[in-house]
């Protein structure tokens, strides 16, 4: 995504939602003048951490409440982040309303499997909660439409290990949102879950190693 969006020098480039800032740190090494943005203080700090000595500002706010001047940015991006502020429609028109060039967003797709799973035990499933109805078609276009002339691609994101253990050890780690779910469980449900989700990826091995697809939208867009 961040070659598609074309860093180079004297771009403005706002990543919302940055994380510990990958998608910004790579915008800036192809020269991108870069700023990063995400309402955990802990994820910034990290970010900050990771991009040590380069010309990147990584800064605390909310997506919904962006502190930015109009159309101050010729690229606004998310990676898997906007989509988890609680107000879909107040991050978008803050997408829209500090961009004046191109968009780059991604979002998960509903997953059934993954319903069946959360729902054995009695859990409101993660794609019956709000962030993933930008996965569903036509949303991201009634949402960001008005502000950008949007393509959207399908595509799969693939995570591997050696085994399902490796990728609930990676997963239960580095992915915030996922981790936020465990945190809700208690300590039965959560070792239950855990075993669950185990052979869960196991059921995706092929030979000696387990790679485990999960969809996701990838949508780009130019200001109207």
């Amino acid at each position: 995504m961040v070659a598609r969006l074309e860093p180079a020098a004297g771009v403005h480039w706002l990543d919302v939602a940055t994380g510990t800032g990958a998608v910004a740190i790579r915008a800036a090494r192809a020269g991108a003048e870069v700023v990063g943005i995400d309402i955990a203080p802990g994820m910034i700090e990290a970010a900050r951490a990771k991009a040590t000595g380069m010309p990147i500002t990584f800064e605390v706010g909310d997506a919904q409440a962006l502190p930015y001047e109009d159309a101050s940015f010729d690229v606004v991006t998310s990676v898997f982040g906007a989509i988890f502020a609680p107000d879909h429609r107040a991050t978008a028109a803050e997408l829209g309303r500090v961009g004046r060039g191109r968009l780059g967003f991604t979002a998960w797709r509903p997953d059934e499997r993954m319903q069946e799973l959360y729902g054995r035990f009695g859990q409101d499933t993660p794609e019956g909660r709000e962030p993933f109805r930008w996965g569903r078609e036509g949303y991201a276009e009634e949402l960001l439409g008005p502000y950008y002339e949007l393509s959207v691609e399908p595509g799969t994101w693939v995570l591997e290990g050696a085994s399902g253990e490796d990728i609930w050890n990676l997963w239960s780690r580095a992915a915030p949102p996922f981790k936020a779910r465990l945190a809700e469980m208690d300590d039965d449900t959560r070792e239950a879950f855990h075993n669950a989700y185990v052979e869960y990826c196991e059921g995706f091995r092929a030979g000696d190693r387990v790679a485990v697809p999960r969809e996701y939208l990838l949508v780009l867009g130019n200001r109207r």
